[in-house]
């Protein structure tokens, strides 16, 4: 049954496809956390897509909204037997922004209000996938409801640690700063583009492209689309999701856990990534022995736009690996 918060997010544009559309919202997370401070108070707006019974949530990273993840909603949102739930993180698109400084773990906590204001509560029910910020945010996740995850994909992301090893190389902190101190969205574009893809990339023929274009060209046209119909960002937002990505520590022995815990745990890495180097993601492997690590060579931050099909077709690889996990799991128990 739809409430006020469904009918609010009806009247908001979406840049993915109505047909597959299930459910629209704003979720009261501070309503559900019974938060009492007013700077608190937010609602994470969310779009489920698809009616099967196996759900994934994606997680986006620093900044971005939930439209980011088009291609993997276009393509999972098809498939009869997934739903697929992306909201946009506190701070960015649709969502509120209370003030900060944020935290991964809180923002964890949002999800976790999300997932039980839909009831997507069952044990060994979810297929959880985390980039950049938003894999920070799932392995926070993954520790507090190890019990319901199926499989956990951390995509270009880190442990964390002290506030100086969490800033990206010299190279990306300053393209970084040029995003964050260009005001005009539209200009922000190009230099976002070379954040987070490879240039050889970006200038080589896109594939498969009727029009002849190269990369640079496609991408930007996506990425004009979303920002036409995107609410631009507080400056609280965007501060306070930074902070959240500096401050972020997973402790070993809490990886480890999660490692043990989750039936399928997947760790990508990207060669050529200016943000988060691939050496975060042998670290976080070296912390949580049973997952299953790969390093994409000449790909950068912007790796599920960039391997559109390649990464889409990785994650239902490795849901089927967790489901069968689930299902040995099952039988070593007897149940």
């Amino acid at each position: 049954m739809a409430n006020l918060g469904d009918q609010v997010a009806l009247e908001l544009q979406s840049i993915f496809d109505p047909h597959t559309c299930t459910r629209r919202g704003m979720c009261p997370v501070t309503k559900i956390r019974h938060q009492r401070e007013p700077l608190e108070s937010h609602s994470l707006y969310f779009e489920v897509h698809g009616r099967g019974p196996q759900k994934i949530i994606f997680i986006m990273g620093m900044n971005d909204t939930s439209f980011a993840w088009l291609p993997q909603v276009d393509h999972f949102g098809k498939l009869e037997q997934y739903s697929t739930l992306v909201f946009d993180n506190r701070g960015v698109g649709m969502s509120g922004s209370p003030w900060g400084p944020y935290s991964t773990g809180g923002m964890a906590e949002d999800i976790l209000s999300l997932l039980n204001y839909l009831q997507w509560t069952e044990d060994r029910s979810l297929h959880v996938v985390g980039i950049s910020l938003g894999g920070m945010i799932a392995q926070e996740l993954a520790y507090r409801i190890p019990n319901r995850i199926v499989s956990l994909s951390l995509i270009v992301t880190r442990a964390g640690g002290t506030l100086w090893t969490n800033i990206p190389s010299p190279t990306g902190f300053l393209r970084s700063a040029r995003v964050l101190t260009t005001s005009d969205a539209y200009k922000r574009i190009p230099i976002v583009e070379e954040v987070i893809f490879p240039s050889e990339w970006l200038n080589a023929s896109a594939e498969n492209d009727p029009e002849g274009r190269t990369n640079r060209e496609v991408q930007r046209e996506r990425i004009h689309r979303r920002t036409e119909i995107t609410k631009p960002q507080s400056v609280m937002g965007a501060v306070g999701q930074v902070a959240a990505g500096l401050t972020h520590r997973m402790p070993p022995d809490r990886l480890a856990k999660v490692s043990a815990s989750v039936p399928k745990v997947l760790i990508i890495s990207a060669a050529e990534d200016l943000l988060i180097p691939h050496t975060e993601g042998e670290k976080l492997k070296r912390h949580m022995p049973e997952a299953e690590y790969q390093c994409w060579e000449k790909t950068g931050h912007g790796l599920c736009s960039q391997h559109q099909k390649r990464f889409n077709q990785q994650l239902e690889k490795v849901f089927e690996q967790g489901n069968e996990a689930v299902g040995k799991r099952v039988d070593s128990n007897g149940e």
